[in-house]
């Protein structure tokens, strides 16, 4: 009799508990499977979104492979409209502000700046990085284009940013500027991506280093036992 009272007392024990705690239960169960649920639509509508990027990204490569300016900026405008952040768009940026370098170089600045800007991927954004310094250098926008090479930790690409930086500075002037990164370009990291023929004809074609106007006559000496210069010949 003990133990039917006992086992008796034990089912009201769970009936109660039942009644206490039972929605929270049902309720924990459906929030869990709404989970699952959600997560598995959110996979589904991401890859719906890549593919609608990714079409949208063919038919801007599509134009600009046919040279067509007008489609590109077109179909770029309506994939950087819908999927503001996506990486296709980021990369489209690129595309089409390669074929508008020359032709509209203030859309191509607009929109390597974007990609650089927004894109998480650190490859994608030095790409535009250093295509956006050219853009600069070639409006002639030299300090913003310095200003755009300056990184902290440029890694690999440390020979294309300094090569950059020599043309920048052979543009506007400083030779002895241009030398110095040119050589840094030779010799530092990123050094092999180099097309070093191509860098060594840039020094090459640089004019003699300059004398320090500081140096002493005893200094300068040496250099001018060679051969008699006529006073401001060479300047």
């Amino acid at each position: 009799m003990d133990e039917y009272l006992t086992d008796k007392e034990q089912l009201e024990r769970m009936r109660q508990w039942w009644r206490e705690n039972g929605w929270f239960l049902i309720g924990g169960v459906a929030i869990g499977l709404l989970a699952i649920y959600g997560y598995r639509q959110y996979f589904v509508y991401r890859d719906g979104q890549s593919e609608a990027a990714a079409a949208l990204y063919a038919a801007v490569k599509e134009a600009a492979d046919d040279s067509d300016a007008a489609a590109a900026e077109t179909v770029f405008q309506q994939l950087r409209s819908d999927y503001p952040n996506h990486a296709y768009t980021y990369q489209a940026a690129l595309l089409v502000a390669r074929g508008e370098l020359v032709s509209a170089p203030d859309g191509a600045a607009e929109k390597l700046r974007f990609a650089m800007e927004g894109t998480s991927d650190p490859e994608l954004a030095m790409v535009a990085r250093l295509r956006l310094a050219r853009v600069l250098a070639y409006r002639q926008e030299y300090d913003q284009a310095l200003t755009v090479l300056t990184v902290e930790s440029p890694g690999e690409f440390g020979g294309r940013i300094n090569e950059i930086r020599g043309d920048i500075y052979a543009a506007r002037g400083d030779t002895d500027a241009a030398r110095t990164a040119y050589l840094e370009a030779l010799v530092g990291t990123g050094a092999e991506l180099l097309d070093r023929t191509f860098l060594q004809m840039k020094l090459a074609d640089l004019p003699a280093p300059s004398v320090d106007p500081a140096a002493t006559p005893a200094d300068a000496a040496p250099a001018a036992s060679g051969a008699a210069t006529a006073p401001g010949e060479g300047e």
